[in-house]
């Protein structure tokens, strides 16, 4: 029998825990990362907490501290299409996201490809969206704790541009907040990235990856203007 194949993370590309259940289809835990405290309330690095707020806000559901998944979680209210929808911040700390968003899953049979995670992206353009099946982290510490927890890179996820450094140091760029001028396009990025996740739930990701898969006008004047000599 020739070896199970390994995915660029070193472990196998499916274990029995990522079996597709064919009891359930669709994603069914949406996790947003960040940090917790109110020293990092609004940083860039937290748009995943932003985002997952925004999304309880527009389902009517609450985000609730429960210390023993290490997370504030919301579900989504009996008797409506979102009942079997979980939205979860974790509060172990961006690196060590995957401790809890993993623990969670497992404990209620959430496989890898539907759990959707949502994270901050410095290479990405201020307010531009990308969603993707697949892949490897890129260097996010957060989504790649995920990867490492659920042993595979089919891990659902929304990268959300937060714009790059231009100068100095890269870890405090992420945990600054955004600039006066930078406001509007982040509260636009927080409700688009909101409506892409919606479209996940109700339409699939091939969909919502075809409708959002683009920089919005705020983010392509931007990239256009640094360009220009």
């Amino acid at each position: 029998m020739p070896p199970r194949p390994r995915n660029s993370l070193g472990f196998f590309n499916q274990s029995p825990f990522l079996t597709p259940d064919t009891s359930s289809s669709g994603i069914r835990l949406v996790a947003g990362l960040g940090n917790p405290g109110r020293e990092y309330e609004g940083s860039r690095h937290n748009i995943g907490f932003a985002v997952i707020d925004r999304i309880a806000s527009l389902l009517q559901v609450e985000c609730v501290k429960e210390p023993k998944w290490r997370a504030f979680i919301a579900k989504g209210a009996s008797g409506t299409e979102d009942a079997g929808l979980t939205l979860i911040k974790p509060t172990t700390f961006m690196n060590l996201s995957g401790e809890a968003v993993v623990e969670y899953a497992r404990f209620f049979r959430i496989p890898s490809h539907s759990t959707l995670v949502i994270v901050d992206d410095i290479a990405l353009p201020l307010g531009a969206l990308r969603l993707r099946v697949e892949g490897g982290s890129g260097g996010q510490k957060g989504l790649e704790s995920v990867l490492m927890h659920f042993a595979t890179e089919q891990v659902p996820r929304l990268r959300v541009g937060i714009g790059g450094a231009t100068a100095g140091d890269l870890s405090s760029h992420v945990l600054s907040r955004f600039l006066p001028e930078e406001q509007s396009a982040a509260s636009e990025a927080v409700n688009r990235a909101a409506e892409a996740t919606l479209c996940v739930l109700r339409k699939g990701l091939p969909c919502a990856m075809n409708l959002y898969n683009a920089a919005p006008s705020s983010a392509k004047t931007a990239d256009n203007t640094e360009k220009q000599p």
